[in-house]
């Protein structure tokens, strides 16, 4: 935008994976010279506060689950399990907060306007702001395109895309299926809060609230992606931003046998789903005794001691930034985290994934579908089921080379230096009276 400084207000569902992709983002705008204040969760403060974005917490407390999480808040839903659990964290996480949502955008923007709102998938209270006459609203992807199409199922399906008539009657029969029974109770109580504004009520379920967006940053490359006939004009691919090192962190004193013959299996099970009978322990099962591999399992904070005994070739550890780690690794085996698995392929790492709950089965099936490695289609794969597919991917070269095609991708996507033009460029367009940004890339 030249010398003229900008004012970028982000505002983030208070969970890590909805909250951190965004971070080197706004540290590129504050180094840019632009005014950066972010809302979110209590417990991402100071991580915000470390890019230079002046940070305000949610004010209603219950629904800020940055701290505690929603078990803590909701108890009797760790009763619940698939669909239930699903419509419930629809209903009651992303839903229920909306009007708090709205009233503390609506008393930051009072006492400093904005140019543009940058929002997360998940928080609908930027679309409120915008319709109420608010900022333009950007939005960031942190999971795969969700958005609806008719050349796919909705999402959560995890199901490849299926054209031609046939293919569009079963999209739309799982689409209206979905919107009447799955996120019939999240659409009311949006509702509820679109009332309370002075607003008419809607129909759409969580995935149609972004195609409100003025502009859509995808944290992947088109590669990684189902191709489409009805994307979104506002869809800009960037791939994944670069996150900051910990600078503290000091490599453990096995780092060294990273270098030595042995090829590298990464193993983790995120941050999440993190019950680690259901992959860590497998997969540590499957590969102790390959002698030609080094397994390296991160707990992604539990305690490495609750995986008990591990054999000869195995190190744990509770974390180690991937960025380091990635490097010397040939294959990742995962859940299927999507910002773990972008930074996997942003160094050209092919990927197992094994992983069903919240939207791991739709990575992994692009995982799939875009050649970069397997998806075990399981929450809890077998020892064997893992060993196989690490053997099948360390065997066949084409995974490497399709992996390394979608690292060519990332590298050409420009990253957080991208995403932080195309900001500019929205809210260059808002002091001149333009609508979107235009199309390209």
């Amino acid at each position: 935008m030249g010398c003229l400084m900008a004012r970028f207000l982000f505002a983030t569902m208070p969970a890590v994976g909805h909250t951190s992709p965004a971070i080197p983002v706004a540290r590129e705008l504050v180094a840019r010279g632009h005014g950066v204040r972010w809302y979110g969760g209590a417990a991402f403060a100071d991580q915000i506060a470390r890019t230079g974005a002046a940070f305000h917490p949610i004010t209603e407390s219950q629904h800020d689950h940055s701290v505690h999480g929603l078990d803590a808040r909701y108890p009797h839903r760790r009763e619940l399990s698939g669909l239930r659990k699903l419509q419930f964290d629809m209903t009651y996480g992303f839903a229920a907060p909306v009007a708090g949502q709205v009233r503390d955008l609506t008393a930051l923007l009072d006492k400093e306007p904005a140019d543009v709102i940058i929002g997360d998938t998940g928080f609908i209270g930027g679309t409120i702001v915008q319709e109420l006459g608010g900022p333009a609203l950007a939005g960031f992807g942190i999971s795969v395109l969700g958005f609806p199409s008719r050349d796919l199922a909705p999402f959560g399906f995890g199901l490849s895309p299926a054209r031609g008539p046939l293919g569009r009657v079963r999209n739309r029969v799982l689409d209206k299926a979905t919107r009447r029974i799955l996120f019939r109770g999240m659409t009311a109580e949006v509702n509820v809060a679109r009332r309370a504004f002075g607003l008419p009520p809607t129909s759409a379920a969580v995935y149609d609230f972004a195609l409100e967006t003025r502009l859509y940053l995808q944290f992947s490359t088109p590669g990684f992606e189902y191709p489409v006939t009805d994307r979104p004009s506002q869809v800009r691919f960037v791939g994944p931003p670069r996150q900051e090192t910990d600078r503290h962190w000091q490599r453990p004193d096995w780092w060294d046998d990273l270098s030595g013959d042995r090829r590298v299996v990464l193993v983790t099970q995120g941050t999440v789903a993190t019950d680690p009978s259901q992959l860590l322990r497998p997969a540590i099962d499957a590969l102790g005794p390959e002698d030609d591999l080094l397994v390296v399992a991160v707990t992604g904070g539990a305690d490495p001691s609750e995986l008990g005994a591990v054999p000869a070739n195995t190190r744990v550890a509770r974390f180690i930034p991937f960025d380091l780690l990635l490097p010397h690794t040939d294959v990742f085996v995962t859940n299927g985290g999507y910002g773990g698995v972008q930074l996997a392929l942003s160094h050209g790492v092919p990927v197992v994934g094994a992983g069903k709950t919240e939207d791991k089965g739709e990575v992994n099936a692009r995982v799939a579908y875009s050649g970069v490695g397997i998806d075990l289609r399981s929450q809890t794969p077998g020892p064997d089921r893992v060993r196989a597919a690490v053997r099948q991917v360390l065997g066949d070269i084409g995974y490497t080379l399709a992996a390394g095609r979608l690292r060519a991708e990332i590298d050409a996507a420009g990253r957080e230096q991208r995403a932080a033009d195309l900001l500019e460029e929205l809210a260059r367009q808002q002091s001149t009276g333009g609508a979107r940004v235009a199309q390209g890339d």
